[in-house]
């Protein structure tokens, strides 16, 4: 299950993910990034991981439909709150890997750490 939070960020996009991601989560997401790059032309994501169980192969093929039809030049941050130990090693990783992105982990309750982190 995916939800839409508020961060209080004009361009960002900011979700709790807790279970599996299906493919209508996904869509919900890159919808709402498509919105804000039209308004705003950079945005950042706020990812706050409360439990993950996987990703549906149909959501991960409209992954690679957006990244193919909009890339990723447009993502300046992207700020994941979790406490787990292995999302946090995936976003050092993607971090080395995608370096025209900033990419930071934080503890699932220093919210506003992350907060501060996108709007910087």
């Amino acid at each position: 299950m995916l939800e839409m939070i508020e961060v209080g960020i004009n361009n960002a996009v900011a979700f709790r993910v807790s279970g599996k991601i299906t493919e209508n989560d996904m869509l919900l997401v890159l919808n709402k990034a498509k919105e804000k790059i039209e308004c705003y032309g950079n945005i950042v994501f706020l990812e706050q991981i409360d439990s993950f169980e996987g990703v549906q192969i149909a959501a991960l093929i409209e992954e690679f439909k957006y990244l193919y039809e909009v890339g990723m030049a447009n993502i300046n941050k992207v700020a994941i709150l979790s406490d787990k130990k292995w999302i946090e090693v995936i976003a050092n990783i993607e971090d080395k890997i995608f370096t025209s992105i900033d990419i930071k982990c934080f503890p699932i309750d220093d919210q506003q750490a992350a907060i501060e982190f996108l709007k910087t």
